[in-house]
């Protein structure tokens, strides 16, 4: 079967193709002809990650899925949320990112968040979401050099290092991206002649 991961994330793809058996074939969104960018108008992550596979899936003829992560701060009534990625502005910088959450939790105590990823297969056949996550604290300051996005403040529940001091392996053992693609790996396996 052939499929398409709607994202222009190289290690998404690498850690995804590395998951699917041999009788699939995964394609990108450069192998397609999709050169846009997705659209992610939606109020949640499910929606987000509905609308990027089901445009992917109208336009261009092929099954897909597409996916949509936030970190969801408790005391914050779940932001950054669906807004993680343009938390500071339109430009997408993390370092501002990180900076505008710590300044928005310096008098708050309760610190407990979670990261969680939501993603969307579409197929002509099937439309199934599959959701991963992973609860943890957000520290008073970055620790760590590596990762991306807010790793250097999240510290994952029952670890005492953040993302960013981890080495991509264990930090995909346990995050809520390797959860949800591990849901919609089994998924794929098990349900492989109903997609087509």
């Amino acid at each position: 079967m052939t499929l398409c991961f709607a994202t222009n994330n190289v290690h998404k793809l690498e850690e995804v193709k590395a998951l699917l058996p041999e009788s699939f074939t995964l394609l990108t969104l450069q192998e397609i002809g999709c050169e846009e960018e997705l659209a992610e108008e939606q109020s949640t992550l499910e929606g987000n990650s509905y609308q990027k596979a089901d445009y992917v899936f109208k336009n261009y003829g092929v099954p897909c899925f597409a996916d949509d992560t936030g970190l969801e701060v408790f005391a914050l009534d779940g932001e950054p949320g669906v807004h993680s990625a343009r938390y500071s502005g339109p430009a997408s910088d993390s370092e501002a990112n990180i900076k505008l959450l710590l300044k928005n939790m310096e008098d708050i105590k309760e610190r407990q968040a979670q990261f969680r990823t939501v993603i969307t297969l579409r197929t002509p056949r099937k439309t199934k979401q599959f959701e991963g996550a992973v609860k943890g604290k957000i520290l008073k300051e970055e620790v760590g050099a590596g990762g991306f996005g807010y790793d250097p403040v999240f510290v994952p529940k029952g670890f005492d290092q953040t993302f960013s001091e981890m080495s991509a392996a264990e930090k995909n053992s346990i995050s809520h991206r390797g959860k949800a693609i591990e849901k919609l790996v089994n998924y794929l396996v098990t349900h492989e002649n109903e997609l087509t």
